[in-house]
């Protein structure tokens, strides 16, 4: 990805904003970020497009899970030097409760940083953060910068 190998080459990390517009599926989904220092939390705008079950009214599963891969990736991006975009190996989602129709709101942790495979966990949650719509903890493989990579010239 451009947006990536430019922050790399001048010595920063990249725009969250701008990456997250970069990438088609979080612009239908409307994901949007808020970074306060370290701390990076995303946001599911609520929409109707995003139902699943029109009866209850619920969030469909899969635009949570998403929502959370989505998350964890982000957080990835910020506290890894990775030329691209991690790619998922195994991903577990545990559904805690049905995501109602309100603005949806995630957090992800990296439990473990490896060379090339790191370690993410994620909650989803709604108006209570004690409260998980949702929880994900998956692995993620990301490509390092090679050695000898020109950085910040």
């Amino acid at each position: 990805m451009d947006i990536l190998r430019r922050a790399i080459a001048e010595g920063r990390k990249p725009d969250l904003r701008e990456l997250v517009e970069a990438i088609p599926y979080c612009r239908f989904l409307g994901v949007e970020t808020d970074l306060k220092g370290n701390e990076l939390t995303t946001i599911l705008r609520f929409s109707d497009r995003l139902i699943g079950n029109p009866i209850l009214p619920a969030l469909h599963g899969g635009v949570v899970g998403a929502f959370l891969e989505i998350t964890a990736v982000i957080q990835l991006m910020l506290e890894t030097d990775s030329e691209e975009l991690p790619k998922p190996v195994d991903i577990g989602i545990d559904y805690l409760r049905s995501g109602r129709p309100v603005d949806t709101f995630a957090r992800a942790t990296v439990t473990k940083h490896g060379r090339r495979v790191c370690n993410v966990r994620a909650e989803a949650w709604q108006e209570d953060h004690a409260r998980p719509i949702a929880a994900l903890h998956g692995h993620f493989l990301v490509k390092p910068i090679e050695p000898g990579a020109v950085r910040g010239e």
